[in-house]
C-alpha cells in the first residue's frame, strides 16, 4: 500500500514540475481511455470468476448498500462544503 500511495504523489510531483509542457494538456482523453479499458478489464475478471458470479445476489446487495452510503455520504459533505467555504452572507 505505500508503494502505490508514494507511486501516486511522485506522479503528482513530477505533474506539478513539468506542468507547462504541451504535451501533457493532450492527455486528458487517453487517461479517460485507459480508466475505461481498465474498468472493462475489471468486467471480464469479475465475469470469470465463477465464486463472484455465483454469489452475485449476496454480494450485489452489499455492493449496492456500500454504494448508496458513498454516494449519499459524499452528497452531505460536498453540501457541507459548500455551506460552511462558499456561501458567506447570501452570496457565492
Amino acid at each position: 500500500m505505500f508503494s502505490i500511495i508514494s507511486t501516486m504523489f511522485l506522479g503528482i510531483g513530477i505533474g506539478y514540475v513539468l506542468r507547462n509542457w504541451s504535451i501533457l494538456q493532450k492527455t486528458e482523453k487517453t487517461i479517460s481511455l485507459t480508466i475505461f479499458l481498465l474498468l472493462f478489464i475489471l468486467g471480464v475478471s469479475i465475469g470469470s470468476n465463477s465464486l463472484i458470479v455465483n454469489n452475485l445476489g449476496k454480494f450485489g446487495w452489499q455492493a449496492v448498500i456500500l454504494a448508496s452510503s458513498g454516494v449519499l455520504g459524499s452528497l452531505i459533505a460536498a453540501r457541507l462544503v459548500l455551506q460552511l467555504f462558499f456561501k458567506k452572507g447570501g452570496k457565492q
